[in-house]
């Protein structure tokens, strides 16, 4: 944990030496309620955080649509490269003008690697994020002219963060599904998703991309209280799938690296750090971790966080999760750490 600390705090005081300089010149945002600044917000969905007690730890105490009491990791990761304003997300009003020159979040809450998992949900799937960002493209094209903007598109960081959803929203839910696809043959559909998005992207010219693993889907609250059989124990099988999804990603990375010689694509593992904040949560300063924040920190998330949730924590830095599904500000600052360490090469 010293490492990571020490690499985020040399990659600040770079950043510092630079002048105020960023790292690179943007970064651009796919992916589910992980990563969603508030995309969601005027959706006719139920999967959506812009009230309170969302966002009561991030600036002026205001939810955004964020699901999180506070920062984001890839908020974070946006800071430590030396920004000091967010990629706004694509459907919000800040969205226009020269705010877009640094980037765009295109994430929606409840997407996945499959279109169906949005559309169970009326969320943005991927494939409607990738056609927001060809609109984005032609925008910046028309504010900063085409050889700006090829800059801006080549050299940004692009992060992807979902399939969490597939599964937990849908693949488990879904006897259909669960019937038809072994856990084997699901994450190779998934696979096949996750190869074509990238393909589709380096040909719109990103060349910098990172993509989140699939965190311990089986120790997140919900999880436990759904699928557990009624201990507090994480539930293996979803682990283990997981696993399997990981290393299945991991795999096709390298076939896509070789395909693409100028293409620089990191496989960011969250499963590790979550499992470690999990499981050892006093090691980073957390005394909760089978219990999220918000209510009875069992099951609530989206709609069923809000203001009346009885039970909810006064202070969540203590606390892994903030709801059911997602980590807390304090638990994505380690997070984001680690995501940092193993992002170098997307920055070197």
């Amino acid at each position: 944990m010293m490492v990571v600390i020490f690499v985020a705090q040399l990659l600040v005081a770079l950043v510092g030496l630079s002048h105020g300089q960023s790292l690179v010149p943007g970064v651009v945002i796919f992916g589910d309620s992980v990563v969603d600044s508030g995309n969601n917000n005027n959706r006719l969905t139920l999967v959506k955080a812009n009230f309170p007690p969302y966002g009561r730890d991030f600036s002026n105490q205001l939810p955004t649509g964020r699901f999180c009491n506070g920062k984001l990791a890839t908020d974070f990761t946006v800071e430590n490269l030396g920004f000091t304003s967010y990629p706004p997300s694509y459907l919000s009003k800040e969205a226009q003008g020269e705010n877009l020159l640094a980037g765009a979040n295109f994430a929606s809450a409840a997407s996945g690697y499959l279109d169906i998992t949005a559309n169970l949900y009326n969320s943005i799937s991927l494939t409607q994020q990738l056609h927001y960002y060809k609109e984005y493209q032609s925008k910046v094209v028309a504010i900063a002219g085409k050889e700006v903007a090829a800059d801006l598109f080549s050299g940004s960081i692009y992060v992807l963060s979902t399939g969490n959803s597939d599964y937990v929203q849908n693949y488990y839910i879904n006897p259909l599904l669960y019937s038809v696809y072994t856990p084997e043959r699901f994450a190779d559909l998934l696979v096949q998703s996750f190869n074509s998005f990238i393909e589709n992207l380096y040909n719109l010219g990103a060349r910098r991309i990172g993509v989140t693993s699939l965190p311990p889907m089986g120790c997140l609250p919900a999880a436990i209280t759904l699928f557990s059989g009624g201990n507090n124990n994480c539930v293996a099988r979803l682990n283990n799938n997981a696993i399997t999804f990981n290393k299945k990603i991991n795999a096709a990375s390298q076939v896509l690296k070789k395909r693409y010689s100028d293409l620089k694509l990191v496989i960011f593992d969250i499963y590790n750090p979550l499992l470690e904040l999990i499981k050892n949560p006093s090691n980073d300063g957390f005394f909760e971790a089978r219990r999220a924040c918000c209510g009875t920190g069992i099951i609530e998330t989206s709609l069923l966080c809000n203001s009346r949730s009885i039970g909810t924590c006064s202070n969540a830095s203590g606390y892994v999760f903030w709801d059911s599904f997602h980590p807390t500000e304090a638990a994505n600052q380690v997070l984001a750490d680690a995501l940092l360490l193993q992002g170098i090469d997307l920055i070197s």
